[in-house]
């Protein structure tokens, strides 16, 4: 019975003092504990990950199952930036302590925690994304049908935004003066109406939806209505 009572007892608790603290003066003090002990489980949270991290790929090395050398290739990186970033490798000393080892500077360009995030980490994420891009480019391509209003609105929207990105999109509607009063046919004007007005106007109604279901889930956690997080035992 404890072991449900109390989680739950905290979580309210918890989620209570922040939600008074934004609206009361006398508990900012509160929540600044709060928050410490919240970094402070997002730091346990961190090494329960990376214990993970490790047991799924030394057992997709273990019983070598297909792509286990991906496995292998990403707990050697892991590893490997984990023990340079720790033990502050070759760290570019402080001025001010220039005597100290870990009193340096790990994440410098020029030490090799920060080559390695800023010379293979950064390549190879831009990479991945735009690799992603062609394939969510060609995906959409193959899936719109053009079936019913919506539809064509979509597509005709995705249409003109990847051509006004393009060099045809220019070489289209780059002729039209800026300042005549068809400017507005210009691809390169309609993206920007397109991203400025109707695509913010639709992120902001998804972050309010969004809002009120994040409102909805925390209050049903505060009241202990939602207890999906605990274990059945």
């Amino acid at each position: 019975m404890l072991r449900r009572t109390v989680p739950i007892l905290i979580l309210a608790s918890s989620g209570l003092l922040l939600f008074v603290s934004a609206f009361s003066p006398f508990t900012v003090g509160l929540q600044e504990i709060v928050l410490k002990w919240f970094n402070i489980l997002a730091a346990v949270a961190f090494v329960l990950g990376a214990g993970n991290l490790l047991a799924v790929n030394l057992e997709q090395i273990s019983s070598h199952r297909p792509g286990w050398a991906y496995s292998a290739i990403t707990l050697a990186a892991f590893v490997g930036t984990l023990a340079v970033g720790m033990l502050k490798v070759g760290a570019v000393p402080n001025p001010m302590y220039p005597d100290v080892h870990f009193a340096g500077a790990h994440d410098d360009p020029q030490a090799p925690f920060g080559w390695i995030y800023g010379y293979m980490l950064v390549p190879l994420t831009s990479t991945m994304f735009a690799l992603l891009a062609f394939y969510v480019a060609s995906a959409a391509f193959r899936a719109f049908r053009a079936k019913n209003f919506e539809a064509i609105l979509l597509l005709g929207t995705a249409f003109i935004i990847l051509l006004s990105q393009t060099a045809a999109g220019m070489f289209l509607t780059g002729w039209i003066p800026e300042d005549s009063v068809f400017s507005f046919l210009r691809l390169d004007v309609i993206k920007r109406g397109i991203t400025e007005y109707v695509q913010t106007a639709g992120m902001r109604a998804i972050l309010i939806g969004i809002a009120l279901g994040v409102a909805a889930t925390s209050l049903r956690l505060i009241f202990g209505i939602d207890k999906s997080y605990l274990s059945k035992t």
